[in-house]
């Protein structure tokens, strides 16, 4: 009878810890990103007014800064930048909307930082 009792409370004290848990479930975070953690975000809200068809003003006298910001965090894609303003400012007025347009989706943000938008992963040709 000493046996029995004794593993009763035995496995009760082995229960005990299944019920209470580990303190709680999974406490969900939301983490904001905000324009200026981003060093893209200047960047696509002029090439978004481009893609509307906005022209070319003054603001394009700080395209190097504004890639300078974008290097220090993303060189990859700060050279995309770059190509792709000195693209613009060449550019004929009718062809700009399709320009920013097409670097905007460069600079799409991402998971990982470093790889541009448009590449494809290996295996996309694999099929």
């Amino acid at each position: 009878m000493k046996s029995y009792s004794l593993l009763l409370a035995t496995a009760g004290l082995l229960l005990v810890p299944l019920a209470v848990g580990c303190g709680g479930g999974v406490k969900e975070q939301t983490i904001q990103v905000n324009a200026a953690n981003d060093p893209l975000s200047e960047p696509r809200s002029l090439l978004t007014r481009y893609a509307e068809g906005q022209a070319i003003g003054s603001e394009s006298m700080g395209y190097p800064v504004l890639v300078e910001k974008v290097r220090e965090t993303d060189p990859k894609r700060a050279d995309i930048l770059e190509s792709g303003l000195a693209e613009l400012q060449a550019a004929t007025p009718a062809k700009r909307k399709a320009i920013a347009t097409k670097l905007l989706e460069e600079l799409q943000p991402q998971m990982h930082a470093g790889e541009p938008a448009t590449e494809e992963s290996p295996d996309a040709d694999a099929e």
